[in-house]
C-alpha cells in the first residue's frame, strides 16, 4: 500500500511539473516575471504585496493570483490598490497547483510586467509544487522564530529569495537575524535575502528593485 501511495504522488508531481513548465514558457515569452510567495499563515504576504504595488505603480503593471482555503479577502485588498487579482479558493487543499494557475493564465492582461502568486499559507505542501514561477520567495516573519529554515528545509532549498518580514517587531521578540540567515543559507547558499517591514516600509524599495532587475534580465534574454 505504501508503494502505491508513493507512485501516485510521483505521478501527480510529474504532471504538475509538466504544466508548470508550459506556464513558465508562456509567461516568459510574454515578458512577464512571475513571483511565487510562500510562507506560514500571517507572515505578511498580502501587506508586503500592497507596499510593493505602490513602489511599482504607475510605471509597471502587476497582476496577482491569491490562494486561500476560503474567502476573497486578500484578493479584495489587492483589488483596492487598483490591481487585477484572481482568488483561488482551494476548499481545504493546503497549496496551489500549476493546473489551478493555468486556468487563469488566459485572463492575465497581456501588458502585465509582473504576476505575483500568493500561495496558501503553509511552509510544507507548497514547496513541492512548481507553479511556473521565475522566482520563488519564502517569507519568514519575526513572530515565527528564527529556527524555521532547518525545520522546513524544502521551502528554503527551492527558493531564490528569502524575505524576513515584520522586522519592526524584533525589538520585542527573541529573533536572531544572523541565525535565521545563516541557517537558511546553509541549506541554500544562493538565496537573496531581504529584511523588511511593511508597517515601517523598510526594505520594500530594495526588494522592488530586485524584482525590477530580474524583469530586465528576463526581457534581455527574450530580445
Amino acid at each position: 500500500m505504501k508503494k502505491k501511495e508513493v507512485l501516485v504522488l510521483e505521478d501527480l508531481l510529474g504532471s504538475n511539473k509538466k504544466i508548470a513548465s508550459e506556464i513558465r514558457n508562456k509567461l516568459k515569452e510574454r515578458g512577464i516575471l512571475t513571483i511565487n510567495f510562500l510562507s506560514s499563515p500571517g507572515a505578511g504576504k498580502t501587506s508586503l504585496l500592497e507596499k510593493i504595488a505602490r513602489r511599482l505603480k504607475p510605471q509597471y503593471k502587476m497582476s496577482v493570483i491569491e490562494g486561500d482555503i476560503e474567502t476573497e479577502r486578500d484578493a479584495d485588498r489587492i483589488r483596492a490598490q487598483g490591481i487585477p487579482a484572481w482568488q483561488i479558493t482551494t476548499g481545504g487543499a493546503c497549496h496551489l497547483e500549476a493546473k489551478m494557475v493555468g486556468k487563469i493564465l488566459s485572463q492575465i492582461p497581456s501588458d502585465s510586467d509582473f504576476l505575483f502568486i500568493e500561495n496558501v499559507g503553509n511552509l510544507v505542501c507548497p514547496a513541492s509544487y512548481d507553479l511556473g514561477e521565475s522566482i520563488r520567495c519564502v517569507l519568514l516573519s519575526t513572530p515565527e522564530g528564527d529556527d524555521k529554515p532547518k525545520k522546513y528545509p524544502k521551502a528554503f532549498s527551492t527558493s531564490q529569495c528569502l524575505i524576513i518580514t515584520k522586522s519592526d517587531l524584533s525589538s520585542t521578540l527573541p529573533f536572531d537575524f544572523d541565525r535565521a540567515q545563516k541557517e537558511a543559507q546553509s541549506i541554500n547558499p544562493q538565496l537573496h535575502t531581504f529584511i523588511t517591514s511593511a508597517e515601517k516600509e523598510k526594505g520594500v524599495e530594495e526588494l522592488a528593485n530586485f524584482f525590477l532587475s530580474s524583469l530586465k534580465n528576463l526581457r534581455k534574454k527574450n530580445a
